[in-house]
Protein backbone atom coordinates (compact mmCIF):
# COMPACT_ATOMS: atom_id res chain seq x y z
CA UNK A 1 0.00 0.00 0.00
CA UNK A 2 1.25 3.56 -1.00
CA UNK A 3 1.81 5.85 1.83
CA UNK A 4 0.73 9.37 1.00
CA UNK A 5 0.21 12.12 3.56
CA UNK A 6 -3.16 13.84 3.54
CA UNK A 7 -3.42 14.99 6.99
CA UNK A 8 -1.89 17.90 9.05
CA UNK A 9 -1.06 16.94 12.92
CA UNK A 10 -3.76 17.10 15.63
CA UNK A 11 -2.92 17.93 19.31
CA UNK A 12 -5.97 16.28 19.96
CA UNK A 13 -5.41 12.92 18.46
CA UNK A 14 -1.52 13.20 19.49
CA UNK A 15 -0.16 10.42 22.03
CA UNK A 16 2.03 11.20 25.12
CA UNK A 17 4.95 9.36 25.34
CA UNK A 18 7.72 9.60 27.34
CA UNK A 19 10.29 11.56 24.96
CA UNK A 20 7.21 14.00 23.81
CA UNK A 21 3.88 13.53 21.28
CA UNK A 22 3.56 11.01 18.44
CA UNK A 23 0.86 10.50 15.70
CA UNK A 24 -0.32 7.72 14.95
CA UNK A 25 -1.10 6.64 11.04
CA UNK A 26 -3.49 3.98 10.40
CA UNK A 27 -4.15 2.41 7.30
CA UNK A 28 -6.86 -0.39 6.23
CA UNK A 29 -6.96 -3.46 3.62
CA UNK A 30 -10.29 -4.76 4.21
CA UNK A 31 -11.61 -7.86 2.78
CA UNK A 32 -15.08 -7.69 2.27
CA UNK A 33 -16.49 -11.30 0.90
CA UNK A 34 -19.13 -10.49 -1.88
CA UNK A 35 -22.36 -11.59 -1.77
CA UNK A 36 -22.90 -14.24 -4.47
CA UNK A 37 -24.16 -17.89 -4.52
CA UNK A 38 -21.37 -18.99 -6.60
CA UNK A 39 -17.06 -18.50 -5.84
CA UNK A 40 -15.31 -16.04 -7.91
CA UNK A 41 -13.98 -18.38 -10.84
CA UNK A 42 -16.32 -21.52 -9.99
CA UNK A 43 -19.52 -22.60 -9.92
CA UNK A 44 -19.32 -24.14 -6.36
CA UNK A 45 -21.50 -22.90 -3.11
CA UNK A 46 -20.59 -20.11 -0.94
CA UNK A 47 -23.11 -20.98 1.73
CA UNK A 48 -21.89 -20.73 5.14
CA UNK A 49 -22.12 -23.42 7.49
CA UNK A 50 -21.54 -26.41 5.41
CA UNK A 51 -19.33 -29.71 6.17
CA UNK A 52 -15.87 -29.25 5.55
CA UNK A 53 -15.07 -29.34 1.90
CA UNK A 54 -18.50 -29.66 1.09
CA UNK A 55 -18.51 -26.26 -1.37
CA UNK A 56 -15.29 -27.52 -3.62
CA UNK A 57 -15.43 -28.05 -7.50
CA UNK A 58 -12.69 -29.58 -9.77
CA UNK A 59 -11.45 -25.56 -10.11
CA UNK A 60 -11.02 -24.97 -6.26
CA UNK A 61 -9.32 -27.76 -5.85
CA UNK A 62 -6.89 -27.19 -9.06
CA UNK A 63 -7.40 -30.02 -10.46
CA UNK A 64 -5.18 -30.42 -13.99
CA UNK A 65 -6.91 -29.21 -16.61
CA UNK A 66 -8.97 -26.95 -14.62
CA UNK A 67 -9.46 -23.26 -15.86
CA UNK A 68 -11.19 -20.39 -13.73
CA UNK A 69 -14.13 -18.65 -15.78
CA UNK A 70 -15.16 -15.34 -14.12
CA UNK A 71 -18.39 -14.91 -12.30
CA UNK A 72 -20.10 -11.48 -13.77
CA UNK A 73 -22.25 -11.31 -10.40
CA UNK A 74 -19.21 -10.71 -8.59
CA UNK A 75 -17.78 -7.98 -11.14
CA UNK A 76 -21.55 -6.24 -10.64
CA UNK A 77 -21.15 -6.29 -7.21
CA UNK A 78 -17.60 -4.54 -6.81
CA UNK A 79 -18.84 -1.88 -9.35
CA UNK A 80 -21.68 -1.61 -7.03
CA UNK A 81 -19.26 -0.98 -3.87
CA UNK A 82 -16.67 1.04 -6.18
CA UNK A 83 -20.54 3.50 -6.99
CA UNK A 84 -21.14 3.00 -2.98
CA UNK A 85 -17.29 4.74 -2.35
CA UNK A 86 -17.73 6.84 -4.87
CA UNK A 87 -14.57 5.83 -6.48
CA UNK A 88 -13.71 5.99 -10.18
CA UNK A 89 -14.58 3.06 -11.88
CA UNK A 90 -11.96 1.44 -14.48
CA UNK A 91 -13.51 -0.26 -17.75
CA UNK A 92 -10.24 -2.05 -18.38
CA UNK A 93 -8.90 -4.35 -15.52
CA UNK A 94 -6.46 -7.52 -15.42
CA UNK A 95 -6.45 -10.39 -12.88
CA UNK A 96 -3.12 -11.19 -11.55
CA UNK A 97 -1.38 -14.29 -10.14
CA UNK A 98 0.38 -13.82 -6.68
CA UNK A 99 2.48 -16.29 -6.07
CA UNK A 100 3.07 -17.58 -2.62
CA UNK A 101 2.36 -20.89 -0.84
CA UNK A 102 -0.67 -21.39 1.59
CA UNK A 103 -1.36 -24.68 2.54
CA UNK A 104 -4.98 -24.26 2.00
CA UNK A 105 -5.12 -22.57 -1.21
CA UNK A 106 -4.62 -25.85 -3.65
CA UNK A 107 -2.67 -23.58 -7.02
CA UNK A 108 -0.17 -22.24 -5.50
CA UNK A 109 -0.92 -19.06 -5.74
CA UNK A 110 -3.81 -16.71 -5.50
CA UNK A 111 -5.70 -14.76 -8.83
CA UNK A 112 -6.04 -11.04 -7.49
CA UNK A 113 -5.67 -7.70 -8.96
CA UNK A 114 -2.80 -5.54 -9.02
CA UNK A 115 -1.71 -2.64 -11.34
CA UNK A 116 -5.02 -2.53 -13.21
CA UNK A 117 -8.01 -2.78 -10.47
CA UNK A 118 -11.31 -2.86 -11.37
CA UNK A 119 -11.62 0.47 -8.63
CA UNK A 120 -9.35 3.02 -8.35
CA UNK A 121 -9.71 6.16 -5.86
CA UNK A 122 -12.80 7.11 -4.13
CA UNK A 123 -13.53 8.52 -0.39
CA UNK A 124 -15.46 7.87 2.57
CA UNK A 125 -16.97 10.17 5.00
CA UNK A 126 -16.66 8.84 8.76
CA UNK A 127 -18.16 10.30 11.59
CA UNK A 128 -16.57 9.83 14.87
CA UNK A 129 -18.22 10.26 17.77
CA UNK A 130 -20.77 11.22 19.66
CA UNK A 131 -18.19 12.87 22.34
CA UNK A 132 -19.69 14.15 25.68
CA UNK A 133 -21.54 16.86 24.16
CA UNK A 134 -23.27 14.22 21.95
CA UNK A 135 -21.22 16.08 18.77
CA UNK A 136 -19.61 14.23 15.25
CA UNK A 137 -16.60 14.79 13.29
CA UNK A 138 -16.46 13.73 10.11
CA UNK A 139 -13.66 13.27 8.61
CA UNK A 140 -12.72 11.81 5.09
CA UNK A 141 -10.65 9.18 4.41
CA UNK A 142 -9.46 8.60 0.83
CA UNK A 143 -9.85 4.82 -1.04
CA UNK A 144 -6.94 3.75 -2.81
CA UNK A 145 -8.90 0.78 -4.81
CA UNK A 146 -10.81 -1.86 -4.76
CA UNK A 147 -9.87 -5.23 -6.32
CA UNK A 148 -11.49 -8.31 -6.72
CA UNK A 149 -9.53 -11.55 -5.83
CA UNK A 150 -10.11 -15.51 -4.42
CA UNK A 151 -9.97 -16.55 -0.67
CA UNK A 152 -7.70 -19.30 0.47
CA UNK A 153 -9.70 -22.25 2.47
CA UNK A 154 -9.11 -22.54 5.83
CA UNK A 155 -6.23 -24.78 7.64
CA UNK A 156 -7.63 -26.40 11.49
CA UNK A 157 -4.43 -27.02 13.63
CA UNK A 158 -6.63 -28.09 16.91
CA UNK A 159 -8.80 -31.31 14.78
CA UNK A 160 -5.30 -33.59 15.66
CA UNK A 161 -2.59 -34.19 17.30
CA UNK A 162 0.14 -34.34 15.35
CA UNK A 163 -1.30 -33.41 12.08
CA UNK A 164 -3.77 -30.16 10.76
CA UNK A 165 -7.14 -30.88 8.52
CA UNK A 166 -7.64 -27.95 5.76
CA UNK A 167 -11.39 -26.72 4.54
CA UNK A 168 -11.90 -25.93 0.95
CA UNK A 169 -15.28 -24.79 1.79
CA UNK A 170 -13.68 -20.80 1.07
CA UNK A 171 -11.17 -21.61 -1.73
CA UNK A 172 -12.18 -19.53 -4.20
CA UNK A 173 -14.70 -17.16 -2.56
CA UNK A 174 -14.90 -14.03 -4.21
CA UNK A 175 -13.52 -11.06 -2.28
CA UNK A 176 -13.65 -6.99 -2.42
CA UNK A 177 -10.42 -6.04 -1.02
CA UNK A 178 -10.72 -2.39 -0.01
CA UNK A 179 -8.00 -0.78 0.21
CA UNK A 180 -7.71 2.69 2.14
CA UNK A 181 -5.44 5.83 2.52
CA UNK A 182 -3.54 6.73 5.10
CA UNK A 183 -5.68 8.93 6.30
CA UNK A 184 -6.73 7.60 10.09
CA UNK A 185 -5.15 8.90 13.28
CA UNK A 186 -6.85 7.17 15.79
CA UNK A 187 -8.41 3.71 17.07
CA UNK A 188 -11.67 5.38 17.16
CA UNK A 189 -10.87 6.94 13.46
CA UNK A 190 -10.63 3.41 12.21
CA UNK A 191 -13.52 1.67 14.15
CA UNK A 192 -15.68 4.51 12.73
CA UNK A 193 -14.31 3.99 9.28
CA UNK A 194 -14.60 -0.09 9.12
CA UNK A 195 -18.28 0.52 11.04
CA UNK A 196 -19.26 3.17 7.87
CA UNK A 197 -17.51 0.51 4.95
CA UNK A 198 -19.96 -2.40 6.72
CA UNK A 199 -22.89 -0.29 6.68
CA UNK A 200 -22.28 0.93 3.31
CA UNK A 201 -22.00 -2.60 1.67
CA UNK A 202 -24.88 -3.99 3.49
CA UNK A 203 -26.90 -1.04 2.13
CA UNK A 204 -25.72 -2.32 -1.44
CA UNK A 205 -26.20 -5.73 -0.75
CA UNK A 206 -22.84 -6.58 -1.95
CA UNK A 207 -21.31 -8.03 1.25
CA UNK A 208 -23.30 -9.19 4.50
CA UNK A 209 -20.72 -7.69 7.09
CA UNK A 210 -20.79 -10.78 9.29
CA UNK A 211 -18.08 -10.26 11.11
CA UNK A 212 -17.86 -13.90 13.09
CA UNK A 213 -18.24 -15.68 9.94
CA UNK A 214 -15.19 -14.08 8.38
CA UNK A 215 -17.42 -12.21 5.72
CA UNK A 216 -15.62 -8.77 6.59
CA UNK A 217 -12.25 -8.82 8.25
CA UNK A 218 -9.61 -6.10 8.35
CA UNK A 219 -5.38 -5.83 7.87
CA UNK A 220 -4.15 -3.11 9.91
CA UNK A 221 -1.58 -1.29 9.04
CA UNK A 222 -0.04 1.25 12.07
CA UNK A 223 2.95 3.38 11.56
CA UNK A 224 3.84 6.27 14.15
CA UNK A 225 6.00 9.38 13.66
CA UNK A 226 6.63 12.59 15.52
CA UNK A 227 3.84 15.05 14.39
CA UNK A 228 4.39 16.43 10.53
CA UNK A 229 7.59 14.13 10.66
CA UNK A 230 8.21 11.59 7.90
CA UNK A 231 6.00 8.24 8.02
CA UNK A 232 7.74 5.81 10.52
CA UNK A 233 7.77 2.11 9.34
CA UNK A 234 4.74 0.33 9.40
CA UNK A 235 3.65 -2.99 10.85
CA UNK A 236 0.55 -5.06 9.20
CA UNK A 237 -1.47 -6.91 11.87
CA UNK A 238 -3.76 -9.18 9.74
CA UNK A 239 -6.70 -10.77 9.71
CA UNK A 240 -8.99 -8.87 12.69
CA UNK A 241 -12.52 -10.08 13.01
CA UNK A 242 -14.00 -7.52 15.00
CA UNK A 243 -14.18 -3.64 15.29
CA UNK A 244 -13.43 -4.13 19.18
CA UNK A 245 -10.67 -6.03 18.21
CA UNK A 246 -9.03 -3.59 15.73
CA UNK A 247 -9.28 -0.42 18.09
CA UNK A 248 -7.53 -2.73 20.58
CA UNK A 249 -5.18 -4.00 18.08
CA UNK A 250 -4.35 -0.57 16.84
CA UNK A 251 -4.28 1.26 20.41
CA UNK A 252 -1.56 -1.92 21.58
CA UNK A 253 0.54 -1.57 18.46
CA UNK A 254 0.69 2.24 18.46
CA UNK A 255 2.67 1.49 22.06
CA UNK A 256 4.73 -0.86 20.92
CA UNK A 257 6.18 1.11 18.68
CA UNK A 258 6.45 4.45 20.65
CA UNK A 259 8.34 2.29 23.25
CA UNK A 260 10.88 0.48 20.90
CA UNK A 261 11.64 3.84 19.26
CA UNK A 262 12.02 5.76 22.77
CA UNK A 263 14.26 3.56 23.82
CA UNK A 264 16.55 3.77 21.06
CA UNK A 265 15.32 0.61 18.88
CA UNK A 266 13.54 0.74 15.18
CA UNK A 267 10.53 -0.93 14.19
CA UNK A 268 11.17 -3.83 11.96
CA UNK A 269 8.71 -4.50 8.98
CA UNK A 270 6.70 -7.29 9.70
CA UNK A 271 3.38 -9.15 9.61
CA UNK A 272 1.80 -9.25 13.07
CA UNK A 273 -1.41 -11.00 14.45
CA UNK A 274 -3.29 -9.48 17.06
CA UNK A 275 -4.45 -12.12 20.13
CA UNK A 276 -7.48 -11.21 21.73
CA UNK A 277 -6.98 -12.74 24.88
CA UNK A 278 -3.76 -10.95 25.64
CA UNK A 279 -5.14 -7.70 23.81
CA UNK A 280 -1.53 -7.53 21.94
CA UNK A 281 0.12 -8.35 19.04
CA UNK A 282 2.76 -10.73 18.05
CA UNK A 283 5.31 -11.38 15.01
CA UNK A 284 4.04 -13.28 12.63
CA UNK A 285 6.59 -13.34 9.42
CA UNK A 286 8.55 -10.54 8.33
CA UNK A 287 6.53 -8.36 5.60
CA UNK A 288 6.59 -9.22 2.47
CA UNK A 289 7.08 -6.47 -0.55
CA UNK A 290 5.17 -6.77 -4.15
CA UNK A 291 8.11 -7.92 -5.61
CA UNK A 292 7.80 -11.27 -3.34
CA UNK A 293 4.84 -12.51 -5.24
CA UNK A 294 6.12 -12.32 -8.49
CA UNK A 295 2.72 -10.91 -9.70
CA UNK A 296 2.38 -11.51 -13.67
CA UNK A 297 -1.00 -11.49 -15.74
CA UNK A 298 -3.11 -15.19 -15.27
CA UNK A 299 -2.83 -16.46 -18.49
CA UNK A 300 -6.07 -17.98 -18.47
CA UNK A 301 -8.06 -15.19 -18.33
CA UNK A 302 -8.73 -12.24 -20.32
CA UNK A 303 -8.91 -8.88 -19.46
CA UNK A 304 -11.91 -7.62 -17.65
CA UNK A 305 -13.72 -5.00 -19.98
CA UNK A 306 -16.38 -3.50 -19.73
CA UNK A 307 -18.37 0.68 -21.39
CA UNK A 308 -20.20 2.74 -19.11
CA UNK A 309 -23.78 1.85 -20.22
CA UNK A 310 -22.55 -1.01 -17.84
CA UNK A 311 -22.01 1.02 -15.30
CA UNK A 312 -25.22 3.44 -15.71
CA UNK A 313 -26.96 0.51 -15.76
CA UNK A 314 -25.60 -0.69 -12.42
CA UNK A 315 -25.67 2.71 -10.67
CA UNK A 316 -29.24 3.04 -11.72
CA UNK A 317 -30.82 0.38 -9.68
CA UNK A 318 -28.51 1.62 -6.24
CA UNK A 319 -30.32 2.29 -3.04
CA UNK A 320 -29.95 5.39 -1.38
CA UNK A 321 -26.64 5.13 0.52
CA UNK A 322 -26.21 5.74 4.60
CA UNK A 323 -24.91 9.85 3.76
CA UNK A 324 -28.17 10.53 1.56
CA UNK A 325 -30.39 8.89 4.21
CA UNK A 326 -29.30 10.61 7.15
CA UNK A 327 -29.09 14.20 5.12
CA UNK A 328 -32.51 13.26 4.03
CA UNK A 329 -33.95 12.37 7.73
CA UNK A 330 -32.23 15.72 9.03
CA UNK A 331 -33.82 18.47 6.36
CA UNK A 332 -37.29 16.58 5.86
CA UNK A 333 -38.23 15.43 9.27
CA UNK A 334 -36.01 17.65 11.46
CA UNK A 335 -34.28 15.12 13.17
CA UNK A 336 -30.92 16.00 15.17
CA UNK A 337 -28.07 14.59 13.83
CA UNK A 338 -27.79 12.33 16.67
CA UNK A 339 -30.74 10.68 16.02
CA UNK A 340 -29.91 10.36 12.47
CA UNK A 341 -26.68 8.98 12.77
CA UNK A 342 -28.05 6.45 14.85
CA UNK A 343 -31.11 5.23 12.76
CA UNK A 344 -29.01 4.94 9.45
CA UNK A 345 -26.55 2.82 10.69
CA UNK A 346 -28.15 0.04 9.83
CA UNK A 347 -30.16 -1.02 7.12
CA UNK A 348 -32.95 -2.81 8.67
CA UNK A 349 -33.40 -0.13 11.50
CA UNK A 350 -33.36 2.87 9.21
CA UNK A 351 -36.40 0.68 6.86
CA UNK A 352 -37.92 -0.09 10.65
CA UNK A 353 -37.94 4.01 11.41
CA UNK A 354 -38.71 4.86 7.86
CA UNK A 355 -42.23 3.05 8.39
CA UNK A 356 -43.33 3.95 11.60
CA UNK A 357 -42.51 7.26 10.92
CA UNK A 358 -44.57 7.36 7.33
CA UNK A 359 -47.17 10.18 7.81
CA UNK A 360 -46.59 10.39 11.68
CA UNK A 361 -44.05 13.08 13.41
CA UNK A 362 -40.51 12.14 13.13
CA UNK A 363 -39.08 13.05 15.73
CA UNK A 364 -41.30 11.29 18.26
CA UNK A 365 -41.06 8.25 16.43
CA UNK A 366 -37.08 8.69 16.53
CA UNK A 367 -37.59 8.64 20.17
CA UNK A 368 -39.71 5.69 19.80
CA UNK A 369 -37.13 3.80 17.99
CA UNK A 370 -34.37 4.39 19.56
CA UNK A 371 -35.00 4.77 22.94
CA UNK A 372 -37.41 2.34 23.63
CA UNK A 373 -37.63 -0.45 20.63
CA UNK A 374 -33.71 0.04 20.33
CA UNK A 375 -33.28 0.12 24.17
CA UNK A 376 -35.30 -2.91 24.58
CA UNK A 377 -33.91 -4.80 21.99
CA UNK A 378 -30.14 -3.86 23.23
CA UNK A 379 -31.54 -5.46 26.95
CA UNK A 380 -32.94 -8.34 25.37
CA UNK A 381 -29.94 -9.14 22.58
CA UNK A 382 -31.80 -9.12 20.23
CA UNK A 383 -31.52 -7.93 16.31
CA UNK A 384 -34.41 -5.69 14.95
CA UNK A 385 -34.92 -8.14 12.69
CA UNK A 386 -36.19 -10.12 15.19
CA UNK A 387 -37.81 -6.88 17.06
CA UNK A 388 -41.28 -8.49 18.96
CA UNK A 389 -42.93 -5.35 18.17
CA UNK A 390 -43.91 -4.62 14.73
CA UNK A 391 -43.63 -1.30 13.00
CA UNK A 392 -47.15 -0.86 12.56
CA UNK A 393 -47.93 -1.93 16.11
CA UNK A 394 -45.19 1.10 17.33
CA UNK A 395 -47.04 3.57 14.49
CA UNK A 396 -50.76 2.80 16.68
CA UNK A 397 -48.59 3.40 19.85
CA UNK A 398 -47.60 6.74 19.26
CA UNK A 399 -50.76 7.47 16.88
CA UNK A 400 -52.55 6.73 20.14
CA UNK A 401 -50.57 9.18 22.21
CA UNK A 402 -50.93 12.07 19.69
CA UNK A 403 -54.42 11.57 19.89
CA UNK A 404 -54.46 11.62 23.29
CA UNK A 405 -56.56 8.71 23.72
CA UNK A 406 -53.25 7.83 26.07
CA UNK A 407 -50.72 9.57 28.05
CA UNK A 408 -46.77 9.24 27.42
CA UNK A 409 -46.32 7.02 31.06
CA UNK A 410 -49.38 4.95 29.45
CA UNK A 411 -47.67 4.39 26.05
CA UNK A 412 -44.90 2.95 27.97
CA UNK A 413 -47.05 0.41 29.98
CA UNK A 414 -48.81 -0.38 26.19
CA UNK A 415 -45.34 -0.84 24.80
CA UNK A 416 -44.44 -3.60 27.26
CA UNK A 417 -47.67 -5.44 26.92
CA UNK A 418 -47.03 -5.61 23.03
CA UNK A 419 -43.66 -6.58 23.23
CA UNK A 420 -44.20 -9.43 25.98
CA UNK A 421 -47.48 -10.32 24.70
CA UNK A 422 -48.71 -8.99 21.04
CA UNK A 423 -51.83 -7.43 19.81
CA UNK A 424 -53.18 -4.49 18.38
CA UNK A 425 -52.22 -1.87 20.49
CA UNK A 426 -55.58 0.06 20.06
CA UNK A 427 -57.86 -3.13 21.21
CA UNK A 428 -55.28 -3.69 24.11
CA UNK A 429 -56.14 -0.43 25.17
CA UNK A 430 -59.97 -0.54 25.54
CA UNK A 431 -59.69 -3.60 26.66
CA UNK A 432 -57.77 -3.27 29.36
CA UNK A 433 -59.12 -0.17 30.21
CA UNK A 434 -55.90 2.02 29.94
CA UNK A 435 -57.56 5.06 28.05
CA UNK A 436 -56.33 8.30 29.48
CA UNK A 437 -58.48 10.34 31.95
CA UNK A 438 -59.26 13.08 30.06
CA UNK A 439 -63.03 14.33 31.84
CA UNK A 440 -61.77 17.81 33.74
CA UNK A 441 -64.43 17.05 36.53
CA UNK A 442 -62.96 13.62 37.45
CA UNK A 443 -59.53 15.30 37.16
CA UNK A 444 -60.42 18.19 39.22
CA UNK A 445 -62.09 15.84 41.99
CA UNK A 446 -58.85 14.13 42.59
CA UNK A 447 -56.77 17.32 42.54
CA UNK A 448 -59.02 18.39 45.61
CA UNK A 449 -58.45 15.34 47.60
CA UNK A 450 -54.65 15.47 47.19
CA UNK A 451 -54.81 19.02 48.41
CA UNK A 452 -57.19 18.71 51.67
CA UNK A 453 -55.11 15.91 52.70
CA UNK A 454 -51.85 17.97 52.33
CA UNK A 455 -52.47 21.31 53.79
CA UNK A 456 -48.86 22.00 55.17
CA UNK A 457 -47.18 21.06 51.59
CA UNK A 458 -50.08 23.46 50.32
CA UNK A 459 -47.96 26.38 51.84
CA UNK A 460 -44.97 24.83 50.60
CA UNK A 461 -45.78 25.28 47.08
CA UNK A 462 -47.31 28.69 47.27
CA UNK A 463 -44.02 29.63 48.96
CA UNK A 464 -41.90 27.38 46.25
CA UNK A 465 -43.74 26.74 43.18
CA UNK A 466 -41.94 24.23 42.21
CA UNK A 467 -43.80 22.00 44.56
CA UNK A 468 -46.34 21.69 42.59
CA UNK A 469 -44.57 19.18 40.44
CA UNK A 470 -45.26 16.99 43.50
CA UNK A 471 -49.07 17.58 43.92
CA UNK A 472 -48.92 17.02 40.14
CA UNK A 473 -47.14 13.19 41.00
CA UNK A 474 -49.45 12.21 43.35
CA UNK A 475 -52.39 13.05 41.63
CA UNK A 476 -51.02 11.14 38.77
CA UNK A 477 -50.37 8.17 41.26
CA UNK A 478 -54.38 8.51 42.63
CA UNK A 479 -55.33 8.08 38.91
CA UNK A 480 -53.06 5.38 38.15
CA UNK A 481 -51.31 7.30 35.75
CA UNK A 482 -54.41 7.27 33.06
CA UNK A 483 -55.13 11.36 33.82
CA UNK A 484 -53.89 13.85 31.13
CA UNK A 485 -50.76 15.32 32.42
CA UNK A 486 -51.36 18.77 31.01
CA UNK A 487 -55.00 18.86 32.50
CA UNK A 488 -53.62 17.87 36.05
CA UNK A 489 -50.69 20.56 35.73
CA UNK A 490 -53.09 23.49 35.04
CA UNK A 491 -55.67 22.42 37.43
CA UNK A 492 -52.66 22.36 40.34
CA UNK A 493 -51.71 25.70 39.48
CA UNK A 494 -55.17 27.27 39.19
CA UNK A 495 -55.92 25.51 42.31
CA UNK A 496 -52.89 26.46 44.75
CA UNK A 497 -52.67 29.94 43.22
CA UNK A 498 -49.30 29.64 41.60
CA UNK A 499 -47.74 30.48 37.86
Amino acid sequence: MTLIDTRTPDAKRLISGATGDWEIIIGLEVHAQVTSQAKLFSGASTAFGAPPNANVSLVDAAMPGMLPVINEECVKQAIRTGLGLKAEINHKSVFDRKNYFYPDLPQGYQISQFKQPIVGEGKVIVSVGPDRQGEFEDIEVGIERLHLEQDAGKSMHDQHATMSYVDLNRSGVALMEIVSKPDMRSADEAKAYVTKLRTIVRYLGTCDGNMDEGSLRADVNVSVRRPGGEFGTRCEIKNVNSIRFIGQAIDYEARRQIAILEDGGKIDQETRLFDPNKGETRSMRSKEEAHDYRYFPDPDLLPLEFDQAYVDALAKDLPELPDAKKARLISSLGLSTYDASILVSEKAVADYFEKVAAGRDGKLAANWVINDLLGALNRAGKGIENAPVSPDQLGAVIDLIKEGTISGKIAKDLFEIVWNEGGDPRQLVESRGMKQVTDTGAIEKAVDEVISANPDKVEQARAKPSMAGWFVGQVMKATGGKANPQAVNDLVKTKLGIE
